[in-house]
């Protein structure tokens, strides 16, 4: 067996891209997508006309409904690959909006349920702001799932956690980034501090009885994946599923509920002061969520620009 093949006996791989041919090489169990992957993929020839007839149907309507069309149009052509769930994010923008991104998330799975999907087979993807996790927590109580995303740091993965959240996804290589560049340093195996705040969230959990699935996310390399064989979930990009899928070295378990009990962590009661506090002293996760929101967000202005493009042809 190759690692790939290996690594599901123990987790569940997820698909962390919005290109419809890795995701039939791969057969992951799930697929994740974000605002910049859907914006590479509508770049590429083959998923124009996807683009483009979506627009099309669509023309009468604001650019953002059509852009919440665009996201589900892929979202349901990847659910015609996978056998479980696939991921669809609502707009950065609204990091900050409770309301709004209660008001995004419906929209979202309306969208799915008027095409024929079930609320099982979706995420809605939301970012561990403390007024993202209001809204999930709103929406997990109307049976809308979600998956919590930039997320970097335990007091995040805690507050998802007692909100009720489906699924959390910690960013492992973005944590390696910042600390590889603050520290001048190489991190590998069980030194990455990006795998060590995973195995620290999914210990957390196990030992105080949480059901949210923890699910590793934005790896850099292999080695990260194989130190979190055992976790929920790992979403994984067609390049390191490419690399896994070619090596047939042993993989071994490196987190098990068994182990993950016995941790130390006392339980943290959280309120929005002491979130927030919490956040704030941990400056990579404070520089990270803000950069990656940022990022997020300028992609779906990006997304934006090409939909009124193709509107004005």
């Amino acid at each position: 067996m190759n690692q790939l093949e290996q690594l599901k006996q123990f987790t569940t791989i997820v698909a962390d891209t919005g290109d419809f041919q890795s995701i039939e090489a791969f057969a992951p169990h799930d697929a994740t997508t974000n605002p910049s992957l859907i914006l590479k993929a509508v770049q590429k020839d083959e998923y124009k006309p996807l683009l483009e007839k979506t627009v099309r149907e669509h023309a009468a309507l604001p650019t953002e409904a059509i852009i919440d069309r665009v996201l589900v149009a892929f979202g349901l052509e990847i659910l015609k690959i996978i056998p479980g769930r696939v991921s669809t994010e609502t707009d950065a923008r609204l990091s900050f909006d409770t309301e709004g991104s209660i008001a995004k998330g419906r929209a979202l799975m309306a969208l799915y349920e008027a095409a024929g999907i079930g609320r099982e087979r979706v995420l809605i993807k939301v970012a561990s702001t403390w007024e993202g996790i209001r809204a999930a927590e709103v929406l997990e109580k109307e049976g809308i799932h979600c998956n919590l995303t930039l997320l970097f740091s335990l007091p995040q993965a805690v507050a998802c956690a007692e909100a009720g959240v489906q699924l959390i996804s910690p960013f492992v290589g973005r944590i390696y980034d910042w600390f590889k560049k603050a520290n001048n340093k190489e991190y590998t195996g069980a030194d990455d501090p990006g795998v060590q705040s995973v195995k620290r969230i999914y210990s957390y959990y196990r030992k105080f009885g949480y059901k949210t699935e923890v699910m590793g996310a934005s790896f850099r390399n292999t080695s990260q994946i194989l130190e979190l064989a055992g976790c929920d979930l790992l979403t994984v990009s067609p390049d390191l599923l490419k690399q896994l899928a070619e090596s047939d070295a042993p993989v071994e378990r490196k987190l098990t509920p068994e182990a993950a009990s016995q941790s130390q962590d006392e339980k943290l009661n959280l309120n929005q002061t002491q979130f927030r506090l919490m956040l704030n002293d941990d400056a990579m996760a404070t520089e990270k969520l803000a950069e990656g929101i940022r990022a997020f967000a300028a992609d779906a202005v990006k997304l934006e620009k090409i939909i009124d493009g193709l509107r004005k042809q």
